[in-house]
């Protein structure tokens, strides 16, 4: 799917939790306005890096006006010369910047595990260089989800996502040990996100109301860490709702 993905996104991006009755409604709400990805349902799995404390989602949960993180990403599982994409994702007062860089699944965990360099060097592999020095991360969790998505018809940009099936481990933290893992959600929600570089369009508003459905903060990274390592601090914390880390 490299050939087909941009590589610098500037956008908000607003989630919600739908119910399958939710969902079945957008799904019908959106037949006139939008489109479904011609790639159909995929399966997105990322590890995510972090320092040993946790610094960047302590952080993040904390919701300051900037945030960032860093994570590699494949569209079902990768081997060793499959391409993958080794992303910094940064958010700043409410807009989401996205930046990555493609490199094969071995290359990229010679680049972040070994520090050996990129086959193509280019700009973001040099802000990834200055991520890593100054953070010193290391893999902490895997985490997977399917996926399918829609384009709007008057503006491409419009984006709709919905994920099911979100899963996690923290062992084998290579995108190529396989897919499998612990669920993070129930599977009767679906976690509806929509991404657009403006104000969202009148129909879509309309819609959102007319379901109830409405902006929640969540972050995939943000749950696993709040009910699988704050929560051994902080028993009680599992039980609160997960603050956003988009």
């Amino acid at each position: 799917m490299a050939g087909k993905m941009q590589f610098c996104f500037k956008r908000y991006e607003k989630k919600y939790m739908l119910t399958p009755e939710q969902f079945a409604g957008m799904l019908k709400g959106m037949e006139r306005h939008m489109r479904a990805d011609e790639f159909g349902r995929y399966t997105i799995c990322n590890v995510y890096y972090d320092t040993d404390d946790y610094r960047l989602i302590r952080a993040s949960l904390e919701k300051p006006i900037y945030k960032e993180k860093l994570r590699v990403r494949s569209y079902g599982v990768p081997e060793d010369r499959s391409d993958v994409f080794v992303e910094l994702k940064k958010k700043y007062d409410s807009i989401v910047y996205k930046r990555r860089t493609v490199m094969t699944a071995a290359g990229a965990a010679s680049y972040l595990h070994e520090g050996a360099a990129p086959a193509r060097e280019d700009q973001i592999c040099r802000e990834i260089d200055w991520f890593m020095h100054t953070y010193r991360p290391s893999p902490k969790v895997y985490i997977a989800y399917d996926r399918i998505a829609f384009a709007g018809l008057e503006n491409p940009e419009l984006r709709v996502t919905f994920d099911t099936n979100l899963r996690w481990r923290d062992r084998e933290l290579d995108l190529r040990a396989g897919d499998y893992g612990e669920p993070i959600l129930s599977s009767d929600r679906i976690l509806m996100e929509i991404k657009i570089p403006g104000t969202a369009p009148v129909w879509l508003a309309h819609l959102l109301s007319e379901l109830g459905a409405f902006h929640t903060s969540f972050s995939k990274y943000g749950a696993w860490y709040t009910r699988n390592i704050l929560s051994r601090v902080l028993p009680g914390a599992a039980r609160k709702e997960v603050p956003a880390c988009a």
